[in-house]
């Protein structure tokens, strides 16, 4: 079996990160360090985990912001020269998820003193990610920050050069929400823009994630910003812009369905079936789509499902699914076939009852069918 993904933080991490701070100071209390670090560590998930260590950091090193962060700065391995993170300490240095309480020790005690925290937050990413680490200072230091990234768009380092994307979304997943930037994203466009024609492509994913959290608000902001971009992209800013534009495709947002070539209706028609009509939880329903153009000229469709599941009080919730993107040919008839899982996961409790399905083609509705679902 797999080991736990918490074990990923575990007491010979500690360890290494005593011995190698213990190394750039002679004084350090590595004992007193270790032994709250490891307390109890075994029974704490992850963020707990993290956590502990962070507290552990705050209770050993110096007072002086300076000084700590700069012990911290020479305790690191070198700089990850490539766009990937080995997220291994070695003899070289601290490296890898130690990274998430050394960032959150910056997060805590540089709020006092923000330039410098920053400045260690750019050597901390080069070897974890300061993703986490720096969303306290733009909750805190918000105009200090943003100039900051700005100035990190044109870093040597790939690694920076993500951490000003990805640092600054507006809803990173595990990370604070930014509500300044959920509510006015704006701030950080100019960054995006710097960003989106990036060299490396582990930047550009992250321009795409941003503006995908974007999407979520402020659609309008991304169908604008498709418009301008879009027409004469080459082909890496194009993938970066179709990743950037699924959640609105999903929606059958118009603007975008249009900045694609996807915003007209689907002429023709559409039958679905479903097989088997009644299943339990934990099995799957295969779903077939029959396509039938009554057009003269070739249709670009973008064809999504949506599942209507059944929530404890018998109301029901949609939840959009990826189908197909293709070219129907003139008065083609295509069939299709999905086979849709029910089996529980973390996200989602099924509940038993009738659970409708309606196939979009470029964001409207072209067939429905439903099944049956059972303890």
């Amino acid at each position: 079996m797999a080991d736990a993904f918490k074990n990923l933080i575990n007491p010979a991490l500690v360890r290494a990160c005593g011995e190698h701070l213990q190394r750039r100071w002679r004084d350090f209390d590595r004992r007193g360090f270790e032994r709250l670090a490891l307390r109890g560590l075994a029974d704490l998930e992850m963020k707990a985990r993290a956590m502990q260590i962070a507290d552990a950091l705050e209770a050993t090193l110096p007072e002086d912001f300076d000084r700590a962060a700069g012990l911290i700065e020479s305790a690191l391995a070198p700089a990850a020269t490539g766009d990937s993170l080995d997220f291994r300490s070695t003899e070289t240095g601290l490296a890898g998820w130690i990274g998430w309480p050394l960032g959150e020790f910056l997060a805590r005690r540089g709020q006092a003193e923000p330039e410098r925290g920053l400045r260690a937050l750019h050597a901390l990413t080069q070897r974890f990610t300061g993703e986490f680490a720096i969303r306290p200072y733009l909750v805190n230091h918000f105009d200090l920050t943003l100039r900051t990234l700005s100035g990190w768009t044109g870093d040597r380092s790939a690694h920076v050069r993500r951490l000003v994307s990805e640092g600054s979304r507006p809803r990173l997943p595990w990370g604070l929400q930014i509500k300044a930037l959920i509510t006015d994203p704006t701030p950080t466009l100019p960054l995006l823009r710097a960003l989106q024609d990036d060299g490396s492509e582990y930047v550009r994913r992250s321009v795409a994630n941003h503006l995908n959290d974007i999407a979520k608000d402020h659609p309008g902001v991304v169908a604008d910003w498709l418009e301008t971009h879009l027409p004469d992209a080459t082909p890496e800013r194009r993938a970066l812009l179709k990743h950037a534009s699924r959640t609105l495709v999903k929606k059958g947002d118009g603007r975008v369905l249009a900045a694609w070539g996807l915003g007209a209706p689907f002429r023709g028609e559409a039958t679905l079936a479903i097989t088997p009509r009644r299943v339990a939880v934990g099995g799957a329903v295969a779903l077939q789509l029959t396509l039938v153009s009554t057009s003269a000229k070739p249709q670009l469709l973008a064809i999504d499902y949506v599942v209507h599941h059944v929530k404890a009080n018998g109301s029901t919730s949609p939840k959009v699914f990826k189908g197909w993107q293709l070219t129907l040919a003139p008065r083609e008839t295509r069939a299709l076939a999905k086979t849709h899982s029910l089996k529980p996961i973390t996200t989602r409790v099924y509940y038993p009852g009738e659970h409708r399905v309606d196939v979009q083609a470029n964001g409207k509705v072209v067939a429905s069918a439903s099944f049956v679902l059972r303890r």
